[in-house]
C-alpha cells in the first residue's frame, strides 16, 4: 500500500541574488535578460585570470543587523537571515497560532563560511604566531549555523539541520523539507541555500581548476550557456528561501498558495570529482527520479531550469540527458539557464532556480538565456532554449536541475496549485 503522503505547498519565498535584493527585483531583471556580472569589488582581482563576478549590488549588511550583530555572523549567514525573513514575512509564517514545535528550518551550502576562515588565516599570518581567534571563528564558519540563526531568530523548534552536496546544496534542502512535510513530522519548513564565497581564495581555487570565464574584455556577456564560445562559469553570491507547507496547514491559517511543489529526484553521477558523466547517466536518473515521485509523465512538464553553468562539458551532457528522457516532448518544452544572468551561486543556485521556477509557473513567463549567440553545433538547434528573451506560454508545471561537484544531481518539480 502506497504511503498516504500529504500535500506539500509553496507559501512564500524570498531572494537576495545579483539581479536585486529581494524576489520581485530579482525576478524582474530576469524577465528583463539583466547580467549581474561586474568586475569584482569586494577585493583587489587585478593580479587574477578572473577579475569579475556576479557580486550583490549594494548590499549593506548594517541595513540589516547593527554593527555588533553583524560582526559575529558570517555573510554566507548574513544573507541566508536576509533572504528567510522576507520569506517568512512573505508567507505571514511567524504569527500567532503557529506551532513553532512543527515548524523547522533545513538550509543548504556548498562552502559556508569561507570569507571568516580566510580573514582568520591573515590574522594569525600577520602576528607573531601567538595564536590569537576570534571567539566566534568557530560558530561563524560552520556550514550549520545558517539553520541554527534563523531558528532562533524566529523560535522555530522543528527540524534544523543544513545539507551539504556542493552545487546540489539547496536542492537537497528542498527536496529533505518537502519530505519531512509530506510524511507528517513537520507543518512548515523554511529552506533555501546562501553562499558567499567571491574571494580571493574562491576567485583563485576556481581558476586553479580552470573552471571559471576569462572574458575580462565582456564581464556581462562571460556566462553565456550552450553558446560554442562559452568558457566556463562566472562565479556568484546570494541566497534564496522558500516556504514550504503542509497544504490543510496552509489552508487553515489562510496562507496565500502559490504553487505546490510535486517531487523531489536525487542520484549520483559516480564518475568523476568534477567533470559530468559523459553519457549523462546521472542526469538521466535524476529527472527520471523526479517524475517518478510527482507522479508525472514527461509530457506535464512545460518548462526546465537548467543547471547550465557555461561549461563546456556540463552544457551538452545536460542537454543529451534532457532529450533521452524527455524524447519528442523535448521539442515543446522550453529550456533556461538563469545562470546567464545571475552566475553560479553554487550552493545557493538551487534555491534561487527554484525561485525562478516557481515564478515561471505562477506567470507563465519563461525567464531567457542570455548571450546565446552561437549555437554549440553538438547541441539540437531544433529545442527551445529561451535565447535572450523571455517568452510567454501556460507554465503547468516546471523542473529545476542543480547538480555538484562529486556527482550529486539533485532536481525539484513544482506545479500549478489546484485546490
Amino acid at each position: 500500500m502506497k504511503f498516504p503522503f500529504k500535500r506539500v505547498v509553496v507559501t512564500g519565498i524570498g531572494a537576495l541574488t545579483p539581479l536585486g535584493n529581494n524576489a520581485p527585483t530579482y525576478w524582474d531583471n530576469l524577465v528583463n535578460g539583466v547580467s549581474g556580472a561586474d568586475f569584482i569589488k569586494q577585493f583587489d582581482a587585478t593580479k587574477f585570470k578572473t577579475r569579475f563576478a556576479c557580486e550583490l549590488k549594494n548590499f549593506n549588511p548594517e541595513d540589516y543587523f547593527d554593527r555588533k550583530e553583524a560582526r559575529k555572523i558570517d555573510r554566507f549567514t548574513q544573507l541566508a537571515l536576509v533572504a528567510a525573513d522576507e520569506a517568512v514575512k512573505h508567507a505571514n509564517l511567524n504569527t500567532e497560532g503557529i506551532d513553532k514545535d512543527r515548524v523547522g528550518v533545513i538550509w543548504g551550502s556548498g562552502i559556508g563560511g569561507m570569507i571568516t576562515f580566510i580573514e582568520e588565516m591573515k590574522n594569525f599570518n600577520s602576528g607573531d604566531g601567538t595564536p590569537r581567534f576570534n571567539p566566534f571563528f568557530i560558530p561563524k564558519l560552520i556550514l550549520d549555523i545558517a539553520a541554527g540563526q534563523i531558528s532562533m531568530k524566529y523560535g522555530f523548534r522543528g527540524p534544523n539541520f543544513s545539507t551539504v552536496s556542493a552545487c546540489a546544496s539547496s536542492t537537497n534542502a528542498l527536496i529533505d523539507a518537502f519530505n519531512y512535510i509530506r510524511i507528517g513530522k513537520a507543518d512548515a519548513i523554511i529552506c533555501g541555500g546562501s553562499e558567499a564565497v567571491v574571494t580571493e581564495a574562491g576567485i583563485g581555487g576556481f581558476n586553479a581548476m580552470k573552471a571559471l570565464s576569462e572574458r575580462n574584455d565582456d564581464p556581462q556577456g562571460a556566462s553565456r550557456p550552450f553558446d560554442v564560445n562559452r568558457d566556463g562559469f562566472v562565479l556568484g553570491e546570494g541566497a534564496g528561501s522558500i516556504i514550504l507547507e503542509e497544504y490543510e496547514h496552509a489552508k487553515r491559517r489562510g496562507a496565500n498558495i502559490l504553487v505546490e511543489i510535486a517531487g523531489g529526484g536525487m542520484s549520483a553521477d559516480a564518475y568523476h570529482l568534477t567533470a559530468p558523466q559523459p553519457e549523462g547517466l546521472g542526469v538521466i536518473n535524476v529527472m527520471r527520479n523526479v517524475l517518478e515521485d510527482a507522479d508525472m509523465k514527461p509530457e506535464d512538464i512545460d518548462y526546465i531550469n537548467v543547471h547550465g553553468t557555461s561549461t563546456p562539458l556540463g552544457d551538452v551532457a545536460e542537454i543529451g540527458a534532457i532529450q533521452k528522457v524527455f524524447g519528442e516532448h523535448a521539442y515543446n518544452i522550453n529550456i533556461s539557464s538563469t545562470k546567464s544572468m545571475t552566475g553560479h551561486l553554487l550552493g545557493a543556485a538551487g534555491a534561487i532556480e527554484a525561485v525562478a521556477a516557481i515564478m515561471a509557473v505562477m506567470t507563465d513567463t519563461i525567464p531567457p538565456t542570455i548571450n546565446l549567440k552561437d549555437l554549440d553545433p553538438a547541441i539540437d538547434s531544433k529545442l527551445n532554449l529561451t535565447p535572450n528573451v523571455a517568452q510567454k506560454r501556460v507554465v503547468r508545471a516546471a523542473i529545476s536541475n542543480t547538480f555538484g561537484f562529486g556527482g550529486h544531481n539533485a532536481s525539484v518539480v513544482f506545479k500549478k496549485f489546484q485546490d
